[in-house]
């Protein structure tokens, strides 16, 4: 029984991807997030295949799909979760290695470094996995559990950690590794656990702790409830991400800093291009959140007496702020970069570079100091405008409006 497949996390790549074209340790962050969040959405999404393959219909066996679970101020993030009649609850862990990985006689795993032509240290996938179970195990206690005469039915946690049917793995034979296991060879080894139990042992098991498949499904979906996406619509996420959290995150304080430098640079960039912020000349303002980042201050606040429609429209943290605490923020923004006529860097306002195509699309490299600066287009309410390639030359098409511009065009 499939119960719950894995949530939508396309927002949030393409908002790491997004931070990743920018300059700075926050940009390095979201980088590193970003190929770790890739790799790993590819092992999830091969290990997922295998086991919908052999228990998605299987009225034996529920089967949840990316369960983040919260408890005590701990956070659990489980890639896969099966259960099945005799409550047994099978933990896995998919960690993706496209070359291979190596498990020393003291349990430590190493990443072979296909760049370095060397192994590098990694965290146990072993003790990851351990400490979800710790923290699953205290949630499953809150639940409302079958019972057998009066007392309830003990769970059976068990650890697994796949990994991909081409990867190779290196094991020492003093250390029992038998936990980690090829994605495809799966179903063989809970067979194998089952078949290695005695047959008055599996008698007494299916006699005291044996459920329909309906209790299964209840348990699954209660387990389900309990979920709290990692991303939550219209929420940063450093509002909701627990102290103590498992997985990866940009630094807030870093976002924060890279986010007034790009402030900074787009005041620039208006500034250079002549930009202005009259209500007959400005493009519509386009929000970006950012997790925990105070918003620079409205263009034209009220003190200065400019008129309202130059005022930006982004909220700010605070409704109310002192005269001391404006003066202290950033100078105010009369201009979104995606408003820009011509591409600018973000980092040193420099207009001499060259358009490339990467593997996140279209973006400017800076020939000053070579930084890559994303291509975002800003046009009328409900408009999708886009970078055309002519030979050099690109243009900024908008077939809602039915403009075509000479946006840049690259050296010989």
């Amino acid at each position: 029984m499939l119960i719950k497949i894995k949530d939508d996390d396309t927002a949030l790549l393409e908002e790491l991807e997004q931070r990743a074209t920018g300059a700075g340790p926050a940009a390095q962050q979201a980088a590193t997030e970003l190929r770790i969040r890739q790799a790993g959405r590819k092992g999830e999404r091969d290990s997922a295949y295998h086991i919908n393959f052999h228990f998605e219909h299987s009225p034996n066996w529920a089967v949840i799909h990316d369960l983040r679970v919260e408890h005590g101020g701990r956070v659990a993030q489980i890639d896969h979760l099966l259960i099945n009649r005799w409550l047994e609850i099978y933990v896995l862990e998919t960690k993706h290695f496209h070359a291979g990985i190596k498990i020393t006689e003291n349990g430590e795993f190493l990443r072979w470094n296909s760049y370095r032509k060397t192994y590098e240290g990694m965290a146990s996938p072993l003790e990851q996995n351990e400490r979800h179970i710790a923290v699953l195990s205290d949630v499953v206690d809150t639940l409302d559990w079958p019972q057998r005469m009066g007392l309830r039915i003990a769970p059976a946690f068990h650890s697994l950690v796949l990994v991909s049917p081409d990867a190779r793995i290196d094991r020492s034979k003093r250390f029992d590794s038998s936990r980690v296991i090829k994605a495809d060879l799966l179903r063989k080894r809970i067979d194998k656990d089952f078949g290695s139990e005695s047959p008055l042992m599996a008698l007494l098991k299916t006699t005291a702790k044996l459920v329909s498949g309906d209790t299964v499904a209840g348990v699954a979906r209660q387990l389900v409830g309990r979920h709290t996406p990692l991303r939550q619509a219209g929420q940063a996420q450093s509002d909701y991400a627990p102290r103590g959290r498992i997985e990866p995150t940009i630094d807030p304080a870093l976002a924060r800093r890279s986010a007034v430098a790009e402030d900074r640079a787009a005041y620039r960039t208006s500034a250079a291009t002549g930009l202005k912020t009259g209500p007959s000349q400005a493009g519509p303002t386009v929000p970006v959140s950012r997790p925990n980042a105070e918003q620079p201050p409205a263009v034209g606040d009220a003190s200065s007496g400019a008129p309202a429609a130059q005022r930006r429209l982004e909220p700010t943290s605070t409704s109310r702020r002192s005269a001391a605490e404006t003066s202290a923020e950033p100078p105010p923004l009369p201009a979104d970069r995606s408003a820009a006529v011509v591409p600018a860097c973000k980092t040193c306002n420099s207009e001499t570079g060259e358009i490339l195509y990467g593997k996140y699309g279209y973006y400017f490299r800076c020939e000053s100091c070579s930084t890559n600066t994303a291509i975002r287009f800003a046009c009328q309410p409900g408009h999708k405008p886009r970078l055309r390639k002519e030979g050099l030359s690109f243009y900024r098409e908008c077939a809602d409006c039915g403009s075509s511009t000479l946006y840049h065009r690259n050296r010989d």
